[in-house]
């Protein structure tokens, strides 16, 4: 291992849309701290540049998607290409092409606290060579999901099915679905994205679905950015202003949803029935056994999922699947699903951290053993601090937040006079009980409840939790009291 090791004040993992929010924030708000960036892809991007299945696009609107720093000018919903350019031009804008050191995967994060610093040690996969880097601060930016494979079930008979199983995560480049018949299993966002993408040129596409998700349907435009425009208004200002009336609407319905569930699930299935008619057995296929809000809810721009419905080119089945067969699926109901090419659009695996093997003062970190400091620090672990975005609202939007947040909390390390800050329960909170790190009550979707054994624990109280909710949050975290206690500072 070669004994250089390149210093810096803070390092972010990764050059998703985290780590770029990230890399701006500490630019402009802490001109003072020297950063890199380290990112184990090729380039920029993260999931936008991971996920390559047809139609991929964003599933909220980029508006709120967007930095609130970089206005968002196309169709609210948006393109996988359309993100990746995006995320692109604020890399240029911010000239942080010097910044960033592509193909560069970490294997071990060590922190000392004699020297109260991180010691990262990485490969170049462009050459082959073992690289240290040090620093002050380490700001994970590196998402919550594994990069390389999806999560695929394993169901009775897959062995002998004669056709194709692929994951949308690692959809082939040269995959030919012409003349093709496709089942899609799954029920979130990816399913519904895929299936109207493909309808139109395999021979037919059937969404296998175990249980029903919430969608809400519109048209893929905003009406108040359009008006703005039309009478000349400058484009920063449109982003705000559409950007606040948004975000004002999505706050009202999810209250709405916690206050009345069964009219706002009344309303979402109006929409689907909108497009599907009133003979269409919505309740069976698109009326979910949870509140909505539970979990994620995906907006079907045009409705064009339900339009590929209609048209007869997809069809939706709700059913267990018992069993692959030579030439198909056979659900549990009975029904037999000839298919030439499944695609298991069943979701990913979280990894916590990156799955980077990290230690302090040579103590391997177990953060199942930790309890979060409000969804981003951890008990124990120094100068960390992660971005777990929000997924009830945008992801982005606490990418801004706790942009704000980490330079505020790295201008008073400095004011301190204060090397390091580790996050520590308060005497009357280390007894009490330590709780999943999200409620299921609250939210739970499958990826999630798979693995919250490796998560970290919250406590009932506010400041050792995640709550999930961004009008809360706008306003508390700016305002939290950084020596109130939890925060250790020296």
């Amino acid at each position: 291992m070669s004994e250089s090791v390149e210093e810096f004040d803070v390092i972010i993992v990764g050059a998703g849309i985290s780590g770029i929010g990230a890399a701006h924030h500490l630019a402009e708000q802490c001109p003072e701290k020297t950063f890199l960036v380290l990112e184990a892809h090729e380039t920029y991007g993260g999931t936008w540049l991971i996920h390559q299945y047809p139609g991929i696009r964003s599933d909220s609107d980029l508006y709120t998607f967007g930095y609130r720093f970089k206005p968002w000018t196309g169709a609210p919903i948006a393109t996988g290409e359309e993100i990746m350019r995006y995320l692109g031009e604020v890399i240029a804008d911010d000239g942080f092409d010097d910044h960033v050191r592509y193909r560069h995967r970490i294997e071990r994060a060590s922190f000392d606290s004699a020297t109260d610093r991180w010691t990262l040690e990485a490969t170049n996969a462009a050459t082959g060579e073992p690289v240290r880097v040090a620093t002050s601060f380490l700001w994970m930016c590196q998402g919550y999901y594994r990069h390389e494979s999806g999560y695929t079930p394993t169901w009775p008979g897959m062995d002998r099915f004669g056709g194709e199983v692929i994951h949308p995560q690692t959809w082939p480049e040269d995959l030919d679905l012409a003349g093709k018949r496709v089942t899609v299993i799954g029920s979130g966002a990816t399913a519904a994205t895929l299936v109207p993408a493909i309808a139109g040129t395999c021979e037919h596409v059937t969404l296998l679905q175990r249980s029903p998700t919430y969608f809400v349907t519109g048209f893929n435009h905003n009406e108040l950015a359009d008006m703005l425009r039309s009478i000349e208004i400058p484009e920063e200002w449109i982003h705000e202003i559409v950007r606040r009336k948004t975000l004002k609407d999505q706050g009202e319905l999810t209250q709405l949803a916690l206050d009345e569930p069964e009219l706002v699930k009344a309303e979402l299935l109006n929409g689907v029935r909108a497009y599907l008619g009133e003979d269409f057995d919505v309740e069976t296929h698109f009326s979910p056994r949870y509140r909505p809000w539970q979990q994620r809810i995906a907006f079907i721009p045009e409705g064009d999922l339900f339009q590929g419905i209609a048209s007869g080119r997809a069809s939706v089945v709700t059913d267990t699947i018992e069993t692959f067969t030579e030439t198909g699926i056979r659900t549990t109901g009975g029904t037999e699903i000839e298919a030439d090419v499944v695609v298991t659009a069943t979701g990913f695996d979280l990894s916590v951290m990156g799955g980077i093997a990290f230690e302090v003062d040579g103590e391997p970190v177990d953060w199942a053993e930790t309890v979060t400091y409000r969804g981003m620090m951890f008990t124990g672990v120094p100068n960390l601090l992660w971005i777990m975005g929000y997924f009830r609202a945008s992801w982005t939007l606490r990418v801004d937040l706790l942009g704000d947040f980490t330079c505020r909390l790295l201008h008073h390390l400095d004011e301190r006079g204060a090397t390091r800050v580790t996050p520590r329960l308060r005497p009357d909170e280390e007894g009490l009980e330590r709780l999943p790190w999200m409620d299921p009550d609250n939210f739970n979707p499958g990826y999630l409840q798979r693995s919250m054994h490796l998560m970290p624990k919250r406590l009932d109280r506010p400041e050792w939790g995640h709550t999930q909710d961004y009008w809360r949050e706008r306003d508390e975290i700016p305002m939290v009291d950084l020596d109130d206690g939890c925060l250790r500072f020296e």
